[in-house]
């Protein structure tokens, strides 16, 4: 467990500018403390203890703005950043190395039983304000732009944007727009007009020709 929190602080120093020393982290960022309260509620989901787990995680979310299942699977060095408004839901899978901002949803449509909520792949960021519904998979080392909604499938090491959302980078080549970072996102009605373009000029051309 030491060496969990370890991991986790030394994590948050890492990505966070912002942070100034292990004992801040500790002692006053939420989301580690979500993410510490989330283990031992899981742990009591899984031995079937499911009112003491819920019973914790509910405090969790009452302390930190943060409502994490204690069904959800979380792997390692997970970083919530700020966090208010993070909702992740009961059958979420999360990878190693994953970075989610404020406001993030990870939900199901209410149309599947079972599996209802996404997984998460390997080093993925999750950009503030998206929505990550259903049983989808976010392949690894991919990026969700903010104000997102993803509802399909995302292939390893993407960027995808807008509402629905889609994939504008793939493998480090573009597909339909500039290159995402968190100032700079890329426009979805600004790309489709940019389409709309392009199209008409081909028109144009074939009847000049």
């Amino acid at each position: 467990m030491f060496d969990l929190l370890k991991e986790d602080i030394k994590a948050i120093q890492d990505r966070d500018p912002a942070a100034k020393s292990w004992l801040e982290i500790l002692l006053l960022y939420p989301g580690l403390k979500a993410i510490r309260m989330h283990r031992r509620a899981h742990k009591h989901y899984l031995k079937g203890h499911s009112f003491r787990a819920r019973y914790i995680s509910q405090k969790a979310a009452r302390k930190t703005g943060i409502e994490i299942h204690p069904g959800a699977t979380i792997g390692r060095r997970l970083v919530i950043d700020h966090g208010t408004g993070i909702v992740i839901g009961e059958t979420t899978e999360i990878g190693d190395d994953v970075l989610i901002y404020q406001g993030v949803t990870l939900g199901g449509t209410g149309k599947d039983v079972g599996k209802r909520h996404p997984t998460i792949g390997n080093r993925v960021m999750i950009s503030a304000g998206s929505k990550v519904l259903g049983p989808i998979n976010i392949g690894d080392d991919s990026r969700v732009a903010a104000g997102a909604v993803v509802l399909k499938d995302v292939p390893p090491n993407s960027t995808v944007v807008g509402v629905p959302a889609k994939v504008v980078r793939q493998n480090g080549k573009k597909v339909d727009a500039a290159p995402l970072d968190q100032i700079h996102i890329p426009d979805p009605v600004q790309i489709e007009l940019d389409n709309i373009t392009k199209k008409l000029k081909e028109l144009e051309a074939k009847i000049k020709e």
